[in-house]
């Protein structure tokens, strides 16, 4: 009996929810784990800090193929005598995670929200706004954890790196052109967000969210009105249509907070609002809210971070 973890390295770097999955399924299994992944991925010797004592990688697999890397993740799990299988639950890991279980008649915890408390998982349903608490019975576990859910354990140690040599069979999937959506923090890892909505009035404004984004070391975001004004960029779009994201700290500017929108960020840890409007639906369940101008508040918030930064 052992623990696995499977993880999609983006191609080129180790992502924060990659780490954070790692040391779940080290926690879990209560020793170093194998872990799964594929692509050009550099650096895996690294995961040994996160509680990997092995790093199996199929460098032949370039592309999120969902049935090449259902049958490698199930033929390292029979190798491995593998009884726990943890992922992410990201794009890669919400389409190879339910084939896994289906393949090895396992139950499914989709979601995760943190460690079990028992046996039991928690997860959100409902677009957040219920949580359920979810036993798996069956001899096989399949897990999936929703980023920015646990603290990575950051111990000594390096993993040892081996190439996986089985037959994947064809793939399905060939990549043809790739191209990055931006530079900087993805939102799914970011710890502190920083949104705005049509409050900022147009693009032109939108410096000062920037900054203060990144004096605080966190990424930005904004509404789907937004987005569909071109304003900003779709990729930075939160929401239930959008990115679905859980932050330490959510901080929206100029945004009514539809229930469209809540559904992509209610699970932040914290979340802050500034608007104008005394009646926007956002205040309610906000943990903070500032009822002000943003072209007044911004400002001041920027120099407060400007000063907090220099007194580190």
């Amino acid at each position: 009996m052992s623990t696995i973890v499977f993880i999609d390295t983006r191609g080129e770097r180790l992502p924060k929810s990659a780490q954070e999955a790692v040391t779940c399924a080290s926690q879990l299994a209560g020793e170093p784990v194998t872990a799964v992944t594929f692509g050009e991925a550099q650096g895996l010797e690294a995961l040994g800090a996160n509680g990997a004592k092995k790093v199996i990688v199929a460098r032949s697999v370039k592309a999120v193929d969902s049935q090449q890397l259902t049958k490698l993740v199930c033929d390292v799990a029979a190798a491995e005598g593998a009884t726990t299988i943890v992922c992410v639950h990201d794009a890669t890991g919400k389409t190879v995670a339910p084939r896994v279980a289906a393949r090895l008649k396992a139950g499914l915890v989709a979601g995760a929200t943190g460690m079990p408390e028992g046996n039991r998982f928690k997860r959100n349903v409902f677009s957040g706004k219920a949580r359920a608490h979810v036993e798996v019975t069956s001899p096989v576990k399949v897990i999936s954890l929703s980023p920015n859910s646990i603290a990575i354990a950051a111990g000594g140690g390096s993993a040892t790196v081996e190439e996986f040599t089985g037959d994947l069979g064809a793939a399905r999937i060939a990549v043809k052109e790739v191209r990055k959506a931006g530079t900087g923090i993805p939102l799914p890892e970011a710890e502190i967000v920083v949104s705005a909505g049509r409050g900022m009035k147009g693009p032109e404004h939108w410096a000062p969210v920037e900054e203060l984004a990144q004096l605080l070391g966190g990424a930005t975001a904004c509404s789907r009105p937004v987005a569909d004004m071109h304003w900003r960029p779709h990729h930075e779009h939160v929401g239930q249509t959008g990115v679905a994201i859980r932050p330490n700290c959510y901080i929206a500017i100029g945004i009514s907070g539809a229930i469209q929108h809540l559904a992509g960020v209610n699970q932040s840890k914290v979340i802050a609002v500034i608007n104008k409007d005394p009646e926007a639906p956002f205040f309610k369940a906000a943990d903070y809210g500032i009822l002000g101008d943003a072209f007044e508040v911004l400002p001041k918030l920027i120099e407060a971070a400007k000063k907090l930064n220099a007194e580190r």
